[in-house]
């Protein structure tokens, strides 16, 4: 009975600490960003004491200032030639490019890269697991392999979904379910816990294309 008790406690307490660690690390580690103005437009001179998150919220004004300015005619001209310097430097060119990309594609609103989950077989026959669907690849890639029906997928590791497998794979191959890209995620990250529902109400209703 105690440890019924226990256990429901601690159902309680174990995820809102972590939770509020994670927003306390956050609010924390925005606060930096503050050392990047002037000290007379810090809280604790505007208003004689400090805010915490003030520097969340001074973040992400800089990211909409910078937003605006980007998107007009003298701050892409800026960037064209930021970027063409970058270019000239090899190292910095490879990562530069690549981050932008892969931003550009998460962030997209046209991009449909991880906004999809299907179930494939890893890493063995037999061992079903979670995936994401990033893209198709280039039609090189698929006259390389001799297939027409290919697609990209991030397999995520648990419990760090940010780190994982990349691979191509037959659509043959491939499970669609009606799992949303958080339950996949939940899924992962509670080592398998927190099995999806299924109340994916965008999901299709057939399990192949």
């Amino acid at each position: 009975m105690l440890r019924k008790y226990f256990t429901a406690g601690l159902l309680l307490w174990l995820p809102l600490g972590i939770t509020l660690w994670l927003l306390e690390s956050l609010i924390h580690w925005s606060d930096v960003i503050l050392t990047f103005i002037p000290v007379k437009y810090h809280p604790e001179t505007l208003f004689g004491h400090s805010i915490p998150g003030f520097g969340l919220i001074v973040g992400a004004l800089m990211i909409v200032l910078t937003g605006l300015f980007v998107t007009n005619f003298l701050g892409r001209r800026l960037v064209a030639l930021w970027e063409d310097i970058l270019n000239h430097i090899p190292v910095l060119r490879s990562v530069y490019q690549g981050v932008k990309q892969i931003a550009g594609t998460i962030l997209s609103s046209d991009s449909n890269s991880f906004k999809e989950v299907v179930l494939v077989e890893f890493p063995q026959p037999g061992q079903w697991t979670f995936a994401f669907v990033v893209a198709s690849p280039d039609e090189s890639v698929k006259a390389a392999l001799d297939e027409d029906d290919l697609l990209t997928l991030f397999i995520p590791t648990a419990p760090n979904p940010t780190s994982g497998f990349v691979v191509m794979m037959n659509k043959n191959r491939i499970k669609y379910v009606d799992v949303t890209v958080e339950q996949a995620l939940k899924y992962h990250l509670s080592l398998g816990v927190m099995a999806p529902k299924g109340e994916n109400p965008d999901a299709p209703a057939n399990t192949a294309r």
